[in-house]
């Protein structure tokens, strides 16, 4: 389970997918798929979250790393480039982006 806090130890990466209400579940289904069988038995994976908005048109992908170096080499893997193309076959765009928690409230 993600744990969202304030730290230098960990790589936080959020990418969004832009998708139509008809691809919505395809792509989840294909993120899901990826997560079981490939993404989260590499090297410094610690936790991703599956989120999607009430109109089915974006999906957020939450994920954590121990390092950034981690999620790029995953990110470089024959593994991923071939997953990637199918998840970029089931929408109109998508981007990961890392990010370093500044501060969390609650």
């Amino acid at each position: 389970m993600p744990t969202i806090k304030k730290s230098d130890d960990l790589q936080t990466v959020i990418t969004t997918f832009e998708v139509t209400p008809g691809t919505c579940q395809d792509l989840i289904d294909t993120l899901e798929a990826a997560y079981a069988e490939f993404i989260s038995h590499q090297p410094g994976f610690i936790a991703a979250g599956l989120h999607v908005n009430d109109a089915q048109t974006r999906v957020a992908n939450y994920s954590q790393w121990q390092k950034r170096e981690d999620f790029m080499e995953m990110l470089r893997s024959t593994e991923m480039r071939k997953r990637n193309r199918a998840l970029n076959a089931l929408c109109r765009s998508f981007e990961p982006v890392m990010y370093d928690v500044v501060t969390t409230f609650g």
